[in-house]
């Protein structure tokens, strides 16, 4: 289902899997945005980084912080579930989780919630209907707008990569390495290789939900950025593929060795020949360019798994700790 896209090429989108990673793309419901803004005005991982941005309107700037909002606002805290049935409801909690991710003085908690949130939002609307996913995003605030309708259309991408499975997946999922030192890493392989940071970020959060993942797929491909052998021995430079930092450095090389800074387009499908992928990655990646306080909040992204049964929640801890159903399954 592609809605009369076309690739970058003018051509029919490819949907070739490639053989480099897991389908782990079965656990990503989500992700996007349109227009690049100069590299680091903020730093993601700085509580200042989370300020407004500066291309939101007077309005959103002079919003009250999610701090400031008291007990009986109507929309103030999070639920831990969207609606799914009242589009002004959750056009109201998804500006309430964008508005938290904005706020430089939110508690780390309420970060994570608000990241949370919106990955489910995300994908409420990438999977209902387009006459409710319209009612929705037409009640937003045009910067809400703006974060979550790329973020929709990265989502329905990614849905394209995968069917549901009939087994759960032999993975474990374990905690990620803390968000600033994973973006020490990918900054230190924009100054390498030139490859912005966001690009490294968006290939990690898709492939492995920034570590998340622990697994070998069925072509062997391993490590946080998901290398086969080969592939590896190309670009890993004597690294250790299970290193976050030595990953993320040869996915910067293989980036580099393929086009990009020039042609992250072409440079993103040799790392998986799909336009589905590259178009997602792409989207993340460029969302985070304009608005960087979004970092923090896709850094809290759960993994999501498509089961015959419906969508999983694959927590930290599991296998040990059991999968939930998400209950609009």
């Amino acid at each position: 289902m592609d809605d009369g896209h076309r690739d970058r090429r003018g051509n029919q989108p490819r949907v070739a899997r490639r053989a480099m990673t897991l389908t782990m793309a079965a656990c990503l419901l989500v992700s996007c945005s349109t227009g690049e803004t100069p590299e680091g005005a903020a730093d993601p991982a700085r509580t200042a980084s989370t300020a407004p941005s500066s291309s939101g309107s007077a309005a959103d700037q002079t919003r009250p912080r999610a701090a400031e909002r008291g007990p009986d606002d109507e929309d103030a805290g999070l639920p831990e579930a969207p609606s799914t049935d009242d589009p002004a409801t959750l056009a109201r909690q998804l500006d309430l989780a964008v508005a938290t991710l904005r706020d430089g003085d939110a508690s780390a908690d309420d970060v994570r919630r608000a990241g949370q949130f919106q990955q489910l939002a995300v994908r409420t609307l990438a999977t209902d209907s387009a006459a409710f996913r319209r009612q929705v995003t037409s009640r937003l605030p045009r910067v809400t707008a703006r974060v979550t309708k790329p973020l929709v259309s990265a989502a329905r991408q990614l849905h394209e990569l995968t069917e549901p499975e009939p087994k759960l997946p032999r993975w474990r999922i374990l905690a990620p390495p803390p968000a600033e030192k994973l973006l020490r890493h990918y900054r230190e392989a924009q100054r390498r290789t030139g490859v912005h940071w966001t690009y490294l970020a968006a290939i990690h959060l898709v492939e492995t939900r920034m570590g998340r993942i622990r697994g070998t797929s069925s072509a062997g491909a391993r490590g946080p950025m998901q290398f086969i052998p080969p592939t590896w021995e190309r670009y890993g430079a004597g690294g250790d593929i299970n290193d976050f930092r030595d990953s993320i450095l040869a996915a910067a090389r293989l980036l580099k060795a393929n086009g990009a800074p020039g042609d992250m387009a072409e440079a993103l499908y040799h790392y998986n020949p799909s336009d589905y992928y590259v178009r997602a990655v792409r989207a993340y990646a460029l969302t985070m360019q304009r608005s960087t306080y979004l970092y923090r909040g896709y850094w809290h992204w759960r993994v999501l798994y498509r089961h015959e049964r419906g969508t999983y929640v694959l927590d930290v801890g599991y296998p040990k700790v059991r999968p939930s159903l998400l209950r609009d399954s």
